[in-house]
């Protein structure tokens, strides 16, 4: 967990270079049109368009661009078909890796998610070889700096509303774990009482970690995980890191 949790907070705290503002939102088009087109349009009855469009919404996605991305989904404009696929693998020290992706050309995608693996020092595994290792969770993060309530309190409706573990971080945020079918109410009723949310997301929460204290090592890792996270068709990638706060402050 608290691999993960360095790791999501290192991630969501990354002020995002207007360059790549194009490249997150054609993600998120993507995540949306698929939510779309499985589920249909309507996000009372769809939960993973409601997520995927509230994560369009937290990135600062225009509406005109989400709601374009909900009409190519269902067919009502034209564009690329997408299909989920997701890889498996190992980085430096036996690391696991897992990616969720969405592309247009399967063969392309993996020689190029292979490529990647082997020029930080991992290798794309065959399906299955790390993904038992997971298990998907919701996470979210809560910045202390940004409570108006008692951190106890904090901990109360979190756990009241369906959380199922809470934890402080040594960065001074909190995660708060849930089950997948929790997610939403807990966000709901954190909201409600008035708690802000820093960052929220399904993700994938390993249940074991290796810990990884060799500096080389660390620098093979984080490279290998921001280049898979700035490939085009890579919209997650989670992994059972555990790596020093200081370690990971000097990357």
């Amino acid at each position: 967990m608290a691999g993960h949790s360095k790791w999501a907070n290192t991630k969501h705290r990354k002020a995002r270079a207007d360059a790549k503002k194009g490249k997150i939102f054609t993600k998120l088009a993507r995540e949306i049109a698929v939510a779309a087109r499985e589920g249909g349009p309507d996000l009372d009855t769809n939960a993973n368009l409601r997520l995927a469009v509230q994560k369009a919404k937290d990135n600062n996605m225009p509406g005109d661009n989400i709601q374009r991305a909900i009409q190519k989904g269902t067919g009502n404009l034209e564009g690329a078909s997408y299909e989920y696929a997701s890889y498996e693998g190992y980085a430096v020290g036996g690391v696991a890796v897992l990616l969720e992706a969405m592309t247009d050309n399967i063969n392309r995608t993996v020689a190029e998610i292979r490529h990647i693996f082997s020029r930080h020092g991992g290798s794309l595994g065959e399906s299955g070889c790390v993904a038992w290792m997971f298990s998907r969770k919701g996470f979210i993060s809560v910045n202390t700096d940004d409570l108006e309530v008692d951190e106890d309190d904090l901990m109360m409706v979190a756990l009241e509303a369906g959380a199922e573990d809470v934890e402080e971080e040594d960065d001074g945020t909190y995660s708060i774990t849930t089950e997948k079918e929790n997610f939403e109410a807990v966000k709901d009723k954190l909201k409600e009482q008035g708690i802000p949310i820093a960052s929220s997301e399904l993700t994938m929460l390993p249940s074991t970690t290796v810990e990884v204290t060799e500096p080389d090592s660390v620098r093979q890792i984080l490279s290998l995980m921001e280049a898979l996270d700035d490939h085009d068709d890579v919209h997650n990638v989670y992994a059972n890191f555990n790596i020093p706060d200081e370690l990971l402050v000097e990357q």
